[in-house]
């Protein structure tokens, strides 16, 4: 069943670590990934996946929840290499304000989450991971165990749509500025990748995997810049803004994977029989400036039907992860209530 630890409220932002002091960030559109609520409580919990990993969450629950009654659910996921901290813990807290009993999740080898080596590439076990937050959610007593979704935001979008494939108790899924980590690893952002530069990656990580077998040091690849320079393109300067920044950064990630895993993702395709989820409902959300736009057109494409594409005008892709302004939790909400009653 898990277990359910302190009822303190986790820590909410980036300040509380030690270091130099970060730059501010553009907190525009009423950026606010460190957003609580007084009308909701949040503990700590944890519980297995079914490799026995330990999973560690944050619970939010209405305060005004009837106890006696069942409640709708929602496990929500962070972007790729981020923590429940960045996002997760905003929308979460969102869905609880409007009355859903809520768990964002550290995903294996991230953030408080066990796994080694720290940092790796799982698709398989990440969508595990979902599966397992279900099953939490389902045996919570004030949870109608019939009537639990999932949220998942950026990389954790394709996770949770590889999860919800094979898992039938996950009733309604909502993608938000979604990543496919396959497609986005095998051919690039609008197919900028050729199949040659994907093999030169694939054979850099392979050599890797030799020095780390002797011993080697650990390298790591991808993820949010350390800096900018007259190089650096627009989406690195977009995520910069976050993790780089007061805005969003939390000191429980780098955001970079190690490079031998990360060859995982060629191997992941979340939108092949992304057809089979129906009729459970399908709500898809990106930004019509969205760097990341084509993944949602592309798995809007490929579902059945019922499905919906919000397009919110204006925003980018990290704009999504917590510009308060932007989000369209009004729909996530309705589409919610809607398909969990």
């Amino acid at each position: 069943m898990g277990e359910v630890k302190s009822s303190r409220t986790p820590r909410s932002s980036s300040h509380d670590s030690a270091g130099p002091a970060l730059p501010p960030g553009d907190t525009s559109n009423g950026a606010d990934n460190w957003y609580t609520s007084d009308k909701v409580t949040v503990r700590k919990v944890t519980f297995k996946n079914q490799y026995q990993m330990t999973v560690v969450g944050n619970l939010f629950v209405p305060k005004s929840l009837n106890r006696r009654t069942k409640a709708a659910a929602l496990v929500v996921g962070h972007p790729m290499g981020a923590v429940k901290e960045q996002s997760a813990n905003l929308y979460a807290t969102k869905m609880a304000d409007q009355g859903f009993v809520a768990l964002s999740i550290d995903l294996s080898f991230w953030g408080e989450s066990h796994g080694r080596p720290r940092n790796a590439v799982a698709p398989d076990i990440y969508a595990e991971d979902f599966s397992a937050a279900v099953g939490f959610l389902r045996a919570q007593r004030f949870v109608d165990r019939e009537r639990v979704g999932a949220i998942g935001i950026c990389g954790s979008g394709s996770f949770v749509i590889g999860a919800a494939k094979i898992d039938p108790r996950i009733k309604a899924v909502a993608t938000v500025s979604m990543y496919d980590m396959g497609a986005a690893n095998r051919d690039g952002l609008n197919h900028s990748v050729s199949v040659e530069q994907r093999k030169a990656t694939l054979a850099r990580a392979a050599l890797q995997r030799d020095v780390e077998f002797a011993g080697g040091r650990t390298e790591y690849t991808s993820g949010t810049p350390e800096r900018l320079d007259e190089n650096s393109t627009d989406v690195d300067r977009e995520f910069f803004g976050s993790y780089r920044t007061a805005r969003g950064h939390h000191p429980n990630t780098t955001t970079h994977p190690t490079l031998t895993s990360n060859s995982k993702f060629m191997n992941f395709y979340p939108f092949e029989d992304i057809e089979t989820i129906s009729p459970r409902p399908l709500l898809f959300v990106t930004g019509d400036v969205a760097h990341s736009r084509e993944f949602s057109h592309e798995a809007y494409r490929r579902a059945a039907e019922p499905k919906e594409l919000v397009i919110v005008p204006g925003a980018g892709h990290v704009d999504l992860y917590d510009r308060v302004g932007l989000i369209p939790f009004d729909r996530l909400t309705s589409f919610f209530r809607t398909h969990l009653r």
